[in-house]
């Protein structure tokens, strides 16, 4: 398949042959988040044409940066997965998020919050230092999504769903229809205490210092 080719020999110009396409790097994220079927990548990917990612999966898949795999029981049928090549591009994914996030602006009419994105979010804006030595465990809920956080001896696993062991605090947001369930407005309800919670309450500031950047002085 014919890709785009910059003829320079430089990594950053390798790099962005194999994955500088358009939606090749949201599709990236989504599967960092775990393996998919194909019509679970389009459900997720808003916008997307069919034939757009088929393409970048073909793409993908020859250059080693994704793989078809079998479904584990009980499901059926082929997912979608990251080779560990595909995997190892989660610290540019989180250098990108962190890098994009200042320079979002205000949310435009049709912009649209994955539940992906929101995983991310969590894992671009970790502050490991905060973190260090902590053990808790957080449950996400966003109008009909569930995303998880939890901190073992200071290190972080989030994921889609509800947390593997009991959280030990579960924070509800309230969002009317027409307001953008974003990681930023989810951080601002938190710090205005405009959410529900259940649980240990004091993890809240946790929460707000450990998956907060700092701003600079």
């Amino acid at each position: 398949m014919k890709r785009r080719d910059f003829g320079q020999y430089c990594g950053l110009a390798r790099a962005l042959e194999l994955v500088g396409e358009r939606w090749a790097l949201l599709i990236v994220r989504n599967l960092i988040v775990r393996p998919r079927r194909y019509t679970e990548l389009q459900t997720g990917l808003v916008g997307i044409p069919t034939n757009v990612l088929a393409t970048r999966l073909k793409e993908l898949e020859q250059s080693g940066i994704v793989e078809r795999q079998v479904a584990p029981a009980p499901a059926r049928g082929v997912v979608y997965a990251l080779t560990p090549l595909g995997q190892s591009l989660e610290p540019v994914l989180l250098s990108l998020a962190r890098w994009g996030a200042p320079q979002l602006g205000e949310p435009q009419r049709g912009d649209v919050v994955t539940p992906e994105g929101l995983v991310l979010n969590l894992r671009a804006v970790f502050q490991a230092e905060q973190a260090s030595g902590l053990t808790a465990s957080w449950e996400i809920h966003v109008r009909d999504v569930v995303v998880h956080a939890v901190i073992t001896d200071g290190a972080l696993v989030t994921g889609l769903g509800p947390a593997p062991v009991e959280p030990d605090l579960i924070i509800i947001t309230t969002f009317a229809d027409d307001e953008l369930a974003s990681y930023r407005a989810i951080m601002t309800q938190a710090r205005d205490g405009v959410l529900e919670l259940k649980g240990r309450r004091e993890l809240l500031a946790t929460f707000l210092r450990v998956f907060t950047v700092p701003k600079k002085a």
